[in-house]
């Protein structure tokens, strides 16, 4: 999800009791304060019209009319999702393919991850890194095979990470690089997720596709229920699930078929924001930006060890730098008292030294208390560190806090058995 969240209208006033009292959940990052957006004038989903048959309030969201909830609550339609299963539209968010002999090492100038190290059909969380190492976009990147790379960037980060591409897809055509790239402007994006996903997805596949042996980050062309689609086992609520690319054609007939099944419910941008907080899943603009690196936002892992040999991307020295050296700020969980932390809270020590600030912050729907994360100086850093957190005014105790908050029950490969 990206930085547009803070673009999105308020919709306090239009929610009532339900607004003001689940704004309190991570729902708030998402709102504004001037009311309903006129719809007229973004871009909408193949699913628009789908949405607001099923009573969704809809938004401005990066340019994009999309619904923040449905007719439930936004604490009931996160509860929900760990429970049974939620269907997301995020259609709004931008998948492009590279294609050509040189895909992968055309790609690897520019994300740290080690894509020619992944098997066909498996994926990964990577970033985009500028000169200095921070984060241009977080993206999944999806191996199909060797001269086939699908990849999903943010909505909010799409104008400037095409920009980014186009520019050094130029420079290397120029030097004999075979590499072309498509944006799958022609495609929409489901996102099943929830412990009932699965069996949902099964209900819809042909006999003989084993939906058992396809594990998180595994990507496959499946027909659903008579659909040609592409679906990666991956999500962004910390759940089980599905992100599944289909053509816009076919986009309301898949959501009808989805949702048929009871344990299915659509949920909107407000249970995806505090679903992804619990799971304690980083929001661009929010938690990343062009001045953090992936050491220093706890997303060294992404760095794959055959990149770590040479660090031939962009940032790359710096990188190096900060793996051998260290950094002075760690990305951290915390639980505190009192009104939820938001973006820009100050984080201090009980002697009131300012040490940090949050990021992201909200009441935790399934947890029944206020969680956040943010960043501190290195030497705060531990779990269990009290802290200090000041909210409107106030100053509330807070406790450095290992993330995920919640257990995250994502359906992997078991791992080989030691010999």
């Amino acid at each position: 999800m990206s930085s547009a969240t803070r673009n999105v209208l308020s919709l306090l006033p239009a929610l009532g009791r339900v607004g003001a009292q689940q704004a309190s959940g991570a729902a708030a990052s998402l709102l504004f304060t001037r009311g309903y957006a006129d719809l007229s004038s973004l871009k909408k989903t193949m699913l628009y019209d789908f949405h607001v048959a099923h009573g969704g309030k809809m938004v401005d969201f990066a340019g994009w009319a999309l619904p923040i909830q449905y007719k439930d609550s936004i604490m009931d339609s996160t509860t929900n999702c760990r429970q049974n299963a939620a269907l997301f539209d995020v259609s709004h968010m931008c998948g492009f393919s590279l294609k050509g002999k040189d895909a992968i090492k055309f790609l690897e100038g520019l994300v740290v991850g080690d894509i020619a190290g992944l098997k066909d059909g498996t994926g990964s969380l990577s970033a985009f890194t500028n000169e200095k190492g921070g984060i241009i976009d977080d993206t999944v990147i999806t191996k199909v095979n060797g001269q086939h790379i699908y990849t999903v960037v943010n909505a909010g980060c799409r104008d400037k990470d095409l920009a980014h591409l186009n520019k050094h897809l130029a420079a290397a055509k120029s030097k004999g690089l075979d590499v072309a790239m498509t944006v799958h402007d022609d495609r929409s994006l489901l996102a099943l997720q929830g412990p009932a996903a699965a069996e949902v997805v099964a209900g819809l596949v042909a006999p003989g596709v084993d939906l058992k042996s396809m594990y998180f980050s595994d990507f496959k062309p499946i027909d659903l229920g008579g659909i040609p689609c592409w679906v990666t086992r991956t999500g962004y609520t910390g759940e089980d699930g599905f992100e599944i690319s289909v053509p816009n054609s076919h986009a309301v007939a898949l959501a009808e078929k989805l949702t048929a099944n009871k344990r299915v419910r659509m949920a909107g941008l407000g249970p995806r924001d505090s679903l992804r907080l619990e799971a304690g899943l980083c929001l661009y603009g929010n938690d990343l930006n062009e001045d953090l690196t992936p050491v220093e936002a706890g997303l060294a892992w992404t760095i794959g060890k055959r990149r770590r040999e040479k660090f031939d991307f962009l940032g790359g020295d710096i990188i190096k730098k900060q793996l051998a050296e260290g950094v002075s700020k760690r990305r951290v969980g915390f639980v505190s008292t009192g009104a939820p932390a938001r973006q820009h809270s100050v984080v201090s020590t009980p002697d009131g030294k300012v040490v940090g600030e949050i990021t992201s912050g909200a009441f935790s729907p399934c947890l029944k208390k206020n969680i956040a994360m943010g960043y501190v100086d290195k030497d705060f850093a531990k779990a269990g560190t009290a802290l200090k957190v000041e909210v409107r005014g106030k100053v509330n105790d807070a406790v450095v806090t290992k993330m995920p908050f919640v257990p995250t029950p994502y359906y992997k490969r078991p791992e080989p058995a030691k010999k």
